[in-house]
């Protein structure tokens, strides 16, 4: 896959996603947007966990943890060149080492995450399990 496909595949996604690492909490609307993608992007929530795990949390908490970083907002255009170069490097050994140390990367908007996963079952007519 290159560069531009990944773009047109996963930029807006990714970009809607990417409020869950801010410093502060996501708004009611933050969430609504999300929820909107998601829904466009029709994936299942165990393809959206590794959206989330894989494709997102290792480019967007070294950034959190980075002492530079602004977190009141994202510079888009910055954002979507690391992702990209991330996720075009994210194979074989890469993939599962990511896959591995998941959980360390994904404990800062985790609980974020759980409650955007509750407005998106909750929007597709879903029980929660």
């Amino acid at each position: 896959m290159d560069a531009q496909t990944l773009v047109d595949e996963r930029g807006e996604l990714w970009l809607a996603l990417a409020p869950l690492w801010l410093e502060r909490e996501p708004k009611e609307t933050d969430y609504a947007r999300m929820v909107e993608v998601i829904q466009r992007h029709d994936l299942s929530v165990q393809e959206l966990e590794w959206v989330f795990r894989l494709e997102l949390a290792p480019v967007l908490s070294r950034q959190q943890m980075s002492v530079a970083s602004e977190w009141r907002h994202f510079d888009d255009h910055k954002l979507m060149r690391l992702l990209v170069a991330h996720n075009l490097r994210l194979k074989g050994w890469r993939r599962k080492t990511w896959a591995l140390f998941s959980g360390l990367t994904t404990i800062m908007a985790r609980h974020r995450w759980n409650e955007l996963m509750e407005r998106v079952l909750i929007a597709r007519g879903e029980t929660l399990s």
